[in-house]
């Protein structure tokens, strides 16, 4: 991390009122970045899209719901969830 003089980049009235909160500290300001959703960084949410894909092709290969909710230890309601949501 590179370290720059605040007074060589921030405008004077910006740099006062940081001046109100600390001075002569080093501060660490953190990248502009955009939020990411839910699971994104895990990899869980790829995981249960593929998992709810899996249940819709095997549902409509025939595979009953009961049996469905048993393989993927689900409850018989997250099943019909996950089928009727798409």
């Amino acid at each position: 991390m590179k370290y720059r003089n605040a007074s060589e980049i921030l405008p004077d009235k910006l740099l006062q009122e940081i001046q109100k909160y600390t001075s002569g500290e080093a501060i660490y300001i953190p990248q502009v970045t955009e939020k990411q959703k839910w699971g994104e960084c895990s990899g869980a949410r790829r995981y249960y899209k593929e998992r709810n894909e899996q249940i819709c092709e095997k549902y409509r290969a025939g595979v009953p719901m009961e049996e469905l909710a048993l393989t993927f230890n689900l409850s018989l309601e997250s099943i019909r969830k996950i089928i009727y949501h798409k």
